[in-house]
């Protein structure tokens, strides 16, 4: 018996890897919300994609750092019922080593992965609550369980990620709500373009190659799930190895 459809909400939908998890969880069968700050343009192509592909979808527009411009937005949409997948995804790079980083570049970073999980989570929760099922997937990075240089700020945010995932799997564990972590490695998308070469990927990969985003939508797609009812507060990576 196939499961029932859901209605899901992925942030930083329109990117490499929001988009493949848009993409599969469509799939499988779920209405699926693709938000966008600025890649509006994307995020509405990606929907004709997915409806043209039998699926269902719209795009859903808010900057998640803004708290009350993401509660309405978020509002709006549980008019049409709860969320009861909801994959934070959105996140940004602003790399410098520490002692050359500037402030703006710290905040903004911390904001958007920090601030940004805090108001898009908290609205959601209690209409999810009441259905007594939900899965939230945040995704972290493999920044925030080895370290990189150039990215304090990142791997500050993630690791915060990383613990809110646990703090919160505790708080609704008893409401039939898992909350786990994907934490991605090396990962072929436009934005890791010309940051690793090969001779690099295979010096830090043990795999050898960058993964694929279809790789990371995948262990999304099982968290997602009936399926994985039982794993909570995890922190899963999809490194190819490196953690």
């Amino acid at each position: 018996m196939s499961e029932p459809v859901k209605r899901a909400l992925v942030t930083g939908g329109s990117g490499g890897i929001g988009a493949a998890i848009c993409r599969r969880l469509a799939r499988d069968g779920h209405h699926v919300y693709v938000h966008a700050r600025l890649g509006v343009d994307a995020a509405e192509k990606l929907v004709g994609e997915i409806t043209a592909a039998g699926g269902s979808a719209a795009a859903i527009h808010f900057d998640a750092t803004d708290t009350e411009g993401t509660r309405k937005a978020l509002e709006s949409a549980l008019t049409c019922g709860p969320i009861q997948i909801l994959v934070n995804n959105a996140g940004v790079h602003d790399d410098a080593i520490l002692p050359g980083m500037r402030a703006e570049q710290w905040h903004r970073v911390i904001d958007v992965s920090v601030n940004g999980f805090f108001n898009v989570t908290q609205p959601l929760l209690l209409p999810m609550i009441r259905t007594r099922w939900g899965r939230i997937i945040n995704i972290s990075s493999i920044s925030a369980l080895i370290g990189n240089k150039g990215q304090v700020n990142y791997a500050a945010a993630k690791g915060a990620i990383n613990s809110a995932t646990k703090a919160l799997a505790l708080e609704v564990a008893t409401r039939g709500i898992t909350v786990n972590a994907v934490a991605p490695g090396i990962i072929s998308t436009p934005m890791s373009e010309g940051s690793f070469d090969e001779k690099a990927i295979e010096r830090l990969v043990p795999m050898n190659r960058a993964g694929l985003p279809a790789e990371v939508a995948a262990v999304v797609a099982f968290l997602s799930s009936a399926e994985a009812s039982y794993v909570t507060s995890q922190i899963i990576s999809v490194s190819g190895g490196m953690a």
